[in-house]
C-alpha cells in the first residue's frame, strides 16, 4: 500500500495547529528568559520581527481563497449572522468592555486593535476540529479579511477621534498597513492565481501552511525578549485584561447561540460562528501596534496576552460549543 505523503503532512500540519498554545508559551517564556540573561542581545533580534511579520502575513494570506471570491455560494443566512455579528454587534461589545479595561491609552487601543477584526486563518482549524461547517469557515475568510482592511480605520476613528489621528499622524502606522498587510494580500492573491496555473505553485502554497505556527512563535520569542521590562512592568494590568477577555468569549459565543437561532442556522454553521466571533486577528494587528510612538507599548502586550487567553479559551470552546452551545 502507497503511503500518501500529502496526508500524513496535512495531518502532521493539524497536529501542530491543535499544539499551538503550547507552542507559543514556550516560545514567549524563552523569549522573556533570554531577554532577562541576554538583554544586549535584543537589540540585534529585534530588526528580524519586521521581514518575520512580512513572511507571516503573506504565508497566512496565502491560505485564505482570495482569487474564487465570485464563484463561492453561500448561505446568505449565514452570511447575514457572521457579517452582522463580526462587525456591527462586536463593536458594540467591545465598547462595552472598554469600561472595565484598565484607564491607559495604550491598553485600550490594544484592546481595540485586537478585539475589532475577526480571526481568517485558525478559525478554520477549530471549526474542523468541532465539527462546524468548515466550507462556510472557508468561504466566508476572504470576505471576513477584506471587510475589516476597510472598516478598522473607521472603527478607531469613532472609539478614539482625535487620539487615534494623532497617533497615525505619528508613527509608521499607515506605511506598516501597506507594507505588511496590503501588499502581502496582493501577494498572496499572485500567488494563488500562479498556483492555478502551475503545479509547483500549489505545492509552494503548500509549503507555506507550515509557517503560520512556526514563524509566529519565532516572533513572540523575539517581542518577549526585545520587550521584557515592558512586560514584566505591567504584570498588574493583566488581571484586568483577563476578565475583559474572557467576558469577551463569553458574549460573543452567547451571541452566536441566539443568532444562530434567530436566523435559523444548522448546528454546524452555529459553531463556525462561534469560532469565528471568539477567535481574533491578534497578529494581523501586532504590525499596527509595533508601528505606534514609544508610549504605546502596552499595546503589543495586550495583543501578545489577548492571543494566548483566546488559545486557552478554544480549548474550552471546542468541549462547549459542540456539546453544549450547538449539540
Amino acid at each position: 500500500q502507497l503511503i500518501d505523503f500529502g496526508e500524513i503532512s496535512a495531518l502532521t500540519r493539524l497536529q501542530l495547529e491543535k499544539n499551538q498554545l503550547f507552542i507559543y508559551l514556550v516560545a514567549i517564556s524563552l523569549g522573556l528568559i533570554s531577554g532577562v540573561m541576554y538583554p544586549h542581545l535584543s537589540s540585534y533580534v529585534e530588526v528580524l520581527v519586521w521581514p518575520l511579520l512580512g513572511l507571516l502575513l503573506f504565508s497566512t494570506f496565502t491560505q485564505v481563497s482570495l482569487t474564487h471570491l465570485r464563484e463561492t455560494s453561500f448561505n446568505p443566512r449565514f452570511l447575514i449572522a457572521a457579517i452582522v455579528g463580526n462587525f456591527l454587534f462586536i463593536p458594540v461589545v467591545v465598547a462595552g468592555l472598554l469600561m472595565l479595561a484598565p484607564d491607559d491609552p495604550a491598553v485600550r487601543l490594544g484592546i481595540l486593535l485586537v478585539l475589532l477584526v475577526p480571526c481568517t486563518d485558525w478559525f478554520i482549524t477549530f471549526t474542523q476540529l468541532a465539527g462546524g461547517d468548515t466550507r462556510q469557515a472557508i468561504t466566508f475568510a476572504p470576505i471576513s479579511l477584506l471587510l475589516q482592511v476597510i472598516l478598522l480605520p473607521f472603527y478607531l476613528y469613532v472609539f478614539l477621534g482625535n487620539e487615534f489621528t494623532v497617533s497615525l499622524a505619528h508613527s509608521e502606522m499607515l506605511w506598516v498597513f501597506i507594507g505588511l498587510i496590503v501588499v502581502p494580500l496582493i501577494l498572496a492573491w499572485a500567488t494563488q492565481k500562479f498556483a492555478e496555473q502551475h503545479p509547483s505553485g500549489e505545492q509552494f502554497i503548500n509549503y507555506l501552511a507550515w509557517f503560520p505556527v512556526t514563524v509566529l512563535a519565532l516572533v513572540m520569542f523575539i517581542i518577549a525578549s526585545s520587550q521584557v521590562a515592558i512586560v514584566l512592568g505591567s504584570l498588574a494590568l493583566l488581571p484586568g485584561l483577563l476578565l475583559v477577555f474572557v467576558l469577551f468569549l463569553l458574549i460573543v459565543a452567547l451571541m452566536a447561540r441566539v443568532l444562530s437561532r434567530l436566523l435559523h442556522l444548522s448546528s454546524a454553521q452555529g459553531r463556525v460562528l462561534a469560532f469565528s466571533f471568539g477567535t481574533r486577528n491578534s497578529f494581523v494587528m501586532l504590525p499596527l501596534a509595533l508601528a505606534l510612538p514609544a508610549n504605546y507599548e502596552l499595546a503589543v502586550v495586550v495583543i501578545v496576552f489577548q492571543s494566548l487567553v483566546e488559545l486557552i479559551g478554544m480549548m474550552v470552546f471546542l468541549w462547549w460549543v459542540p456539546k453544549q452551545l450547538f449539540p
